[in-house]
């Protein structure tokens, strides 16, 4: 099959390779679509991402597809089944599994993390890990099943409430994912920071109530004349300047939400006296528990919009200029079409 190996830093590369042989309790998926990630973007660079990564490695985890082949055990999917797939695959067994904290399991198996993912034509994962969707939802929305699911899990831990006032910091499509489940889940004033004009608009599109450009306004400023207290600060840059930014945007009591990746080695200095004072509550997102089958749903529902953060489509055989061209930095979701 053809796939996209990672080599090594910044060495990715479109070849043949072989397809290994179904284990019983597995599914083989061709992939459809296959999203382009913050981690896939760290992986290139040679910072990793969630896991350890190890070359040669397929990268890829964000997928859709069709089941084309399953083991003899497997029962819950089918040939022609319409699927996504949760690249996170637990033990079941270790201290943290079964303590309801699967997503720091020791023995975790990450498709396009450890083990080969769907920047490929075909990808393997266990019967466990797919999802099946329906007929109204597209193979490319359905791609976006696994951001969502992280989003759901940083939106769980943030605290909002029916009326809150709610900051993101980034208009990115996570970002972007971020601002519509913080309307669900009852945000009545909605804050987009994004230095894009074309962004701030498509946020207010999706139902954010305020949009500020940080280069050009006094962000502090103008949340001091909007609003009276920002209660929750979702950062989805992954910057260490928008993070120290997010704990001087918080108000009293507020919950902030690191949810955007940094490098490893990245740090600020963090002032325990503001913490204090205004008794902040400082958190982040590991992954995606529990939440992929609710992912599915929201997707299936239409209740957000993914379709309009998918900016660009890139063949399979062109997706090292996804991570080589500073272009499709500055737009929003890049789709790989495998097949």
């Amino acid at each position: 099959m053809k796939a996209a190996v990672y080599q090594g830093k910044q060495d990715l590369t479109v070849k043949e390779v072989p397809l290994r042989d179904l284990k019983e309790d597995e599914v083989l998926i061709q992939v459809k679509y296959c999203g382009v990630c913050g981690t896939d973007i760290h992986i290139f660079n040679g910072d990793g991402g969630a896991f350890e990564v190890t070359p040669p490695l397929i990268p890829g985890h964000e997928f859709s597809g069709v089941v084309t082949k399953v083991g003899k055990n497997v029962t819950s999917v089918k040939v022609g089944d319409r699927v996504s797939g949760d690249p996170n695959d637990t033990c079941g067994e270790c201290y943290y599994c079964k303590n309801g904290k699967a997503h720091f399991c020791t023995d975790m198996i990450g498709v396009g993390t450890t083990v080969n993912g769907a920047f490929a034509e075909y990808v393997i994962t266990h019967e466990k890990q797919v999802y099946s969707f329906s007929e109204d939802l597209s193979f490319m929305e359905a791609a976006m099943a696994e951001p969502v699911s992280c989003c759901l899990n940083g939106i769980d831990l943030c605290n909002i409430k029916v009326g809150s006032t709610v900051l993101v910091i980034g208009g990115g499509p996570i970002g972007m994912i971020m601002l519509q489940l913080a309307k669900h889940a009852g945000a009545a004033k909605l804050i987009l920071s994004e230095p894009v004009e074309e962004k701030r608009t498509q946020a207010l599109k999706l139902g954010a109530t305020k949009v500020i450009n940080p280069l050009e306004e006094d962000v502090q400023t103008v949340l001091r004349n909007y609003c009276e207290n920002v209660d929750v600060v979702i950062e989805c840059v992954g910057n260490i300047h928008t993070q120290e930014d997010a704990l001087n945007f918080a108000g009293n009591t507020a919950t902030v939400m690191f949810f955007g990746l940094a490098s490893p080695d990245d740090s600020f200095p963090l002032r325990p006296d503001l913490v204090f004072k205004k008794e902040l509550k400082i958190t982040s997102s590991f992954i995606n528990p529990y939440t992929f089958k609710r992912a599915v749903a929201v997707l299936d529902s239409h209740m957000i919009d993914v379709k309009n953060l998918i900016t660009n489509i890139v063949p399979l055989d062109d997706i090292a200029d996804v991570f080589t061209k500073p272009e499709y930095r500055r737009t929003g979701k890049v789709m790989i079409k495998v097949s």
